[in-house]
């Protein structure tokens, strides 16, 4: 199939030892912001960028290796994709985010900022992924679900639904976190039985988030509230104090979280 989409300019780079040209518009795309004769990023070879559909890769971008960026997905700003990795559907790699190895962002997924998705990952449906976090391994990304600040996510761990992984958090080996589970501090959940999630909340609508934190033993998240067993038992009884049906569901959310995770180390 002849190639009327972009050409291969001579401006190169090199990046590992590897040639990279920029590229050059043949067409107009309006839809995603492209005419005729504007300059793109950086590919290897026409192997790293589709010849149709909207895909495209923009400012100093970088695609090479056997990555493939195909549909209507689009690598801008300073991102790398490189490696066996492919983004492909409507994904979107930015900013100065890696995605490498056998990695897959596909769908309606976002990967931006510092973070790196590589090994045998996968960054799918509407999930997004900034910051430092990474997610390698086998792990998967899934959802609405975001995973963000200096997150880990590895092994065979998943993270999907409406969950949020945030701060210093670790979710690896088997792990799931889903619904509308919100991890972050120190947190370690390495599987299923590291964290409970428990409402909605009669009071708010809200979900209260329990798991394991490398620092104060257990976690407990709600809200604007993030901090130990004992500091939520406290902040439970003073908010709730004249709202009896409240209390008592919060309670039984505490003593549930004691039971299955303990309190602090």
């Amino acid at each position: 199939m002849v190639n009327d989409k972009y050409e291969l300019t001579e401006e190169t780079i090199l990046v590992d030892d590897v040639k990279l040209h920029r590229i050059r518009a043949l067409i107009d795309m309006p839809d995603i912001g492209v005419k005729k004769g504007d300059l793109g990023g950086f590919i290897q070879s026409e192997n790293n960028l589709s010849i149709e559909g909207k895909s495209w890769v923009y400012d100093g971008a970088q695609v090479y290796g056997d990555a493939q960026v195909y549909d209507d997905a689009r690598v801008h700003g300073n991102a790398q994709v490189f490696g066996n990795a492919l983004v492909y559907g409507n994904a979107r790699v930015y900013g100065d985010a890696r995605v490498y190895g056998d990695a897959r962002v596909y769908g309606y997924a976002r990967v931006c900022g510092n973070a790196q998705v590589y090994d045998d990952a996968r960054v799918y449906d509407g999930a997004q992924v900034y910051g430092d976090a990474q997610v390698y391994d086998d792990a998967r990304v899934h959802g609405n679900a975001q995973v963000f600040g200096n997150a880990l996510v590895h092994g065979n761990a998943q993270v999907f639904g409406n969950a949020l992984v945030c701060g210093n958090a670790r979710v690896y080996d088997n792990a799931l976190v889903y619904g509308n589970a919100l991890v972050y501090g120190d947190a370690r959940v390495e599987k299923t039985s590291d964290i409970i999630i428990a409402g909605p909340a009669i009071s708010s609508g809200r979900f209260t988030t329990a798991h394991k934190d490398s620092k104060i033993g257990v976690r407990v998240n709600c809200g604007c509230f993030s901090g130990t067993t004992e500091e939520f038992l406290s902040a439970i009884e003073s908010t709730h104090a004249n709202n009896p049906q409240a209390l008592k569901q919060y309670r039984a959310i505490h003593s549930l979280i004691i039971a299955s995770l303990g309190s602090q180390e």
